[in-house]
């Protein structure tokens, strides 16, 4: 039989060991120990799905919209540098702007066939590569070929100008040397928005076409089969219009009539190019249209000939659509000096003073009313 004080002894001894077993359950269970651990391990997988996990980015992109590069003679010369032709310096002023943009849109008022063919001025235009070399480092990506130019040189002009265009990362249209070509609507994304662009022009000033896809020449009928081909492909729609009266400050009833036409069939944006002046601005039920943005630059002579508008938006793409939004006009001047004119370089309204131009203040005020014509809320910078 075991003893009183040694029953006494071991069941001491067995509180003892409890108390301590007790102790170290405490330490685990609230002072880190595997319940700490597992949950620890947890939230560190749960970190590492997250950042494995793409954030979500808001579709959206900016465009911006510039009117007719329109190379006379007088441009071409002052860019004469070397062997060749620089126009970079031209519009170095504008570049920091377009460049701010994710899309930007100019029309090629005159063909780029290239020096072999021989240079020449109005009324049949032939420029160097160098103007679209020029426009591309400033920052423009979507190209109109369409316009009443198109033909001046023939053929061979608008296989060398395919040529140049099919050779970089840009999106053209209106001009094609193939059927083939010209149906292969090309097109491209950025920040998750698909969009292309069709050009279109209604006159070629009497020229005739050799072949059909040299120049897009509008029709209803034509218009809405390659609206058809491509809707439903895209988020952002964009068709440039070589439309109205040159030189003409108002909007012509042709105009209006293409322009309801082109939003009753889908279009997001119609960009306005030929009156080589700036023209109003509207919304179409939910189509921008923008009637004429004049020049980009040119050696015509007048103010309002030399001044030009460049038109930018906000492009969102949501469940329902894309929304336009801050549509926002900036006004440009081609100033040149000298005679022979020389020193060409386009200039931002808001960097003007009456030494480049005076009474520029005039001239913008008279800008403003007019774009702002049809809708008084359009921005102005």
């Amino acid at each position: 039989m075991i003893s009183r004080s040694r029953k006494t002894f071991y069941i001491l001894f067995c509180l003892a060991v409890i108390s301590v077993l007790l102790v170290l359950l405490d330490t685990v269970v609230f002072s880190g120990g595997i319940d700490e651990v597992d949950k620890t391990k947890g939230t560190e997988d749960s970190l590492k799905i997250d950042e494995e996990q793409e954030p979500i980015k808001e579709k959206k992109l900016s465009l911006i919209m510039g009117g007719d590069a329109l190379i006379h003679s007088a441009v071409y010369e002052d860019a004469k540098e070397g062997s060749g032709y620089n126009f970079n310096k031209m519009l170095d002023k504008i570049k920091p702007i377009v460049k701010s943009y994710d899309l930007a849109f100019y029309n090629q008022e005159t063909i780029l066939g290239g020096e072999e063919l021989g240079l020449s001025t109005y009324p049949c235009f032939n420029s160097p590569y160098e103007v679209g070399d020029a426009f591309l480092d400033s920052g423009f990506n979507i190209v109109s070929l369409a316009n009443n130019h198109t033909l001046d040189r023939g053929s061979k002009a608008i296989i060398n100008s395919r040529n140049y265009w099919n050779d970089k990362d840009v999106i053209v249209n209106g001009s094609a040397t193939s059927l083939d070509e010209r149906n292969n609507i090309v097109i491209k994304e950025v920040n998750g928005i698909k969009y292309t662009m069709l050009a279109y022009t209604t006159t070629t000033n009497g020229i005739k076409r050799k072949q059909e896809e040299y120049v897009n020449i509008y029709s209803p009928e034509v218009v809405k089969k390659d609206i058809e081909q491509v809707r439903d492909k895209v988020d952002l729609l964009l068709v440039s219009m070589h439309w109205g009266i040159e030189y003409n400050n108002g909007v012509s009833n042709k105009q209006k009539e293409i322009a309801n036409f082109l939003a009753d069939n889908g279009v997001d944006i119609v960009i306005g190019t030929h009156p080589h002046v700036v023209e109003p601005v509207e919304f179409i039920d939910k189509t921008l249209v923008i009637y004429s943005l004049g020049n980009l630059i040119s050696a015509q002579r007048g103010i309002n000939k030399l001044s030009g508008m460049l038109f930018s938006v906000d492009i969102t793409k949501e469940d329902s659509g894309i929304v336009i939004t801050n549509p926002k006009a900036q006004f440009i001047y081609t100033y040149s000096s000298g005679n022979p004119r020389s020193n060409f370089k386009v200039y931002p309204y808001t960097e003007l003073d009456e030494n480049i131009l005076p009474d520029y203040k005039k001239y913008y005020a008279e800008l403003v009313n007019r774009v702002r014509t049809y809708d008084s809320a359009i921005a102005v910078e």
